[in-house]
């Protein structure tokens, strides 16, 4: 199966987003692929556990932070973050739910999606590295192209340098070279 290039920056939102609940001892976090025939939502939904409010929504800001320093990416909509027991950020492509236990084990949206197909860290964590790894590839590739550029412009500018050392050599002297009219004129006033 083949991924196209906005699933796999939507696959590496979803592995930050994943990191950072881990990062912030969020509990059970969780990555469900939403069947596409059951996805008119979204693809993905992340899902976390919070042991307290405050916790909530320091997962949730630090989510919201980080996709928008390092990837420019701002949520559609967040709602639920004035109680903190269950916060959702919708990004369109996926869905984080970071809930208060009680609330997670109450809704259960695992079991309401059951559809959905479980994802490890480690299959994101693939996914993520080889999306880097082809990044890396292009950026270096660029790289090339553009050292090599300035020697090839060297090149056609060594090429031209003695003709054009010539030319101004040329100019130069012929610069102080009196006209013959001059020298015919200049000879007249002497007499």
């Amino acid at each position: 199966m083949s991924i196209s290039t906005a699933q796999k920056q939507t696959r590496i939102l979803v592995q930050t987003a994943a990191a950072v609940c881990e990062d912030k001892k969020g509990q059970q976090t969780r990555i469900l692929e939403l069947d596409p025939v059951d996805s008119g939502l979204s693809d993905f939904f992340l899902v976390t556990s919070a042991t307290n409010e405050r916790q909530a929504v320091t997962i949730a800001d630090e989510i919201e932070m980080r996709l928008k320093r390092d990837y420019g990416v701002h949520p559609n909509s967040v709602e639920g973050r004035r109680n903190g027991e269950w916060i959702l950020l919708d990004y369109v492509d996926f869905v984080v739910h970071v809930f208060l236990a009680e609330r997670r084990a109450f809704y259960d949206i695992e079991r309401l999606r059951k559809s959905a197909r479980p994802l490890t860290p480690e299959e994101f964590d693939a996914e993520l590295k080889a999306a880097l790894t082809e990044k890396t590839r292009e950026v270096r590739k660029k790289e090339t192209a553009k050292k090599a550029e300035p020697v090839a412009t060297a090149k056609r500018t060594a090429a031209r340098a003695p003709r054009a050392a010539s030319q101004r050599k040329a100019a130069k002297t012929g610069a102080r070279k009196v006209p013959a009219r001059a020298k015919a004129t200049k000879a007249k006033r002497k007499r």
